[in-house]
């Protein structure tokens, strides 16, 4: 693999003025020279000029976190990163590859969870090229392969996790936000360190079922929530019932069987899981009819 070097490129600054002075002392000497007197003094100021002109050709800019990748006839002679007015040779050709930290955000697939639910994934990704050889030599088009194989990696991790868990152990795509970004950074990493790209974050941006299956996934969790809310109910209700049961036991104030502790335990546990108010009904005979 080609791997990024600095090339140190003098400053701009340094070579212009020189090469102003070059050429204006060519053109003097051209001018007052005799092409007949002293031909070989003629010609060599006019090379002088001709090549102080071709070398002015040679200057570049390179902007903060920017890098100029220089190429001689298709060799690598390394990458210029120092920002400025900078000259390199003008056979060089000169790529700019931006260092700055980019965000991507995938297309919305229709892909299989790991229970085989079809789900519409989506995810956002922060990247930065870090090595700009690898951007240009290892790869046809880096921002091209950065969108294909970031999409390849939301695809694979869709297909290892389900959507949702009702289990507390099994990790799900909705409920471990934190942990599936974690995992899916990596995976992204280890797809675009051969192109010389750092994925600095990765995020889910969108998550839902497939319009086909939306609705009945929706009655599924609105079951399961009317569920978890009727367990919650219950227990508070048990529990209120044993501390009437133990305080009427404790203050003696009313003696009663176990047919009308039953009795007793029934109605207050009507009273309070019932989705209604409860009608009350007036006892006015004895505590047995």
């Amino acid at each position: 693999m080609i791997r990024e070097r600095e090339r140190k490129s003098p400053s701009g600054w340094v070579v212009l003025p020189i090469l102003l002075f070059l050429l204006a002392f060519a053109a003097y000497a051209v001018a007052m020279g005799n092409l007949d007197r002293e031909p070989v003094k003629f010609i060599g100021w006019v090379l002088v000029g001709a090549a102080a002109a071709v070398c002015m050709g040679g200057f570049f800019v390179v902007n903060p976190n920017e890098g100029r990748v220089l190429q001689l006839f298709g060799d690598y002679r390394g990458t210029v990163r120092r920002p400025g007015l900078r000259w390199a040779s003008p056979f060089f050709t000169k790529q700019t590859i931006s260092l700055r930290v980019r965000n991507f955000e995938s297309a919305r697939l229709k892909v299989n969870d790991n229970d085989g639910n079809p789900i519409e994934i989506a995810a956002v990704v922060v990247w930065k090229v870090v090595d700009t050889a690898e951007a240009v030599f290892e790869v046809d088009n880096y921002e091209n392969y950065v969108k294909v194989q970031t999409e390849a990696a939301v695809r694979n991790l869709a297909t290892r996790y389900p959507y949702d868990t009702h289990e507390d152990h099994q990790m799900s795509l909705r409920g471990n936000t934190d942990i599936v970004a974690g995992h899916l950074q990596k995976e992204i990493q280890d797809r675009l360190s051969r192109a010389g790209v750092q994925a600095i974050e990765a995020r889910i941006s969108h998550l839902a079922y497939a319009a086909e299956i939306a609705a009945a996934m929706l009655r599924r969790q609105q079951a399961g929530a009317v569920v978890a809310a009727r367990t919650k109910i219950v227990e508070g209700a048990v529990g209120m019932v044993e501390l009437a049961l133990e305080q009427l036991s404790r203050s003696q104030m009313v003696q009663l069987d176990e047919e009308r502790k039953a009795a007793m335990v029934s109605n207050l546990l009507v009273v309070l899981c019932g989705e209604h108010d409860v009608q009350p009904v007036v006892n006015t005979g004895t505590l047995y009819q």
